[in-house]
């Protein structure tokens, strides 16, 4: 199941052609994950207080396919691929109505606050892939 977040273009995610920087796109669905794991009711300061974990980015596999503009209305779509114990693979995509403009295989893994892997607790697996638990 994809989950949608939107939000709008600034004059300050563009360059000076008025076409969003690369890098921002990082940026959109980084609020776009944030935003995912909200909605299945994860509260990750209370992950961090609780179990001294933390979500980190592992790997980013990237394309730009169209650019986007000054003012669009963009969406993100965030949908979960796979899970382990320590790891989370999702697919990523920002649009523009019905126009893919960027795509995105994340994995996320599971961090200590010293920066060591560690596995989810089970109850945070549960939330974040309910199918498979």
């Amino acid at each position: 199941m994809s989950h949608d977040f939107t939000l709008r273009v600034y004059y300050e995610d563009t360059d000076l052609a008025g076409i969003v920087y690369y890098a921002n796109y990082l940026k959109f669905i980084e609020r776009g994950r944030s935003e995912w794991v909200r909605s299945l009711g994860v509260d990750q300061l209370a992950l961090k207080r609780a179990h001294g974990l933390v979500f980190a980015v592992r790997r980013v596999e990237a394309d730009y396919l169209k650019p986007a503009k000054y003012d669009d209305e963009l969406r993100v779509t965030t949908e979960l691929i796979a899970e382990t114990g320590a790891r989370i693979v999702l697919d990523q995509a920002v649009w523009r109505g019905n126009d893919k403009l960027f795509t995105a295989m994340v994995t996320l893994v599971c961090l200590t606050e010293t920066g060591a892997a560690a596995r989810l607790p089970a109850e945070i697996r549960a939330k974040i892939a309910p199918k498979l638990h």
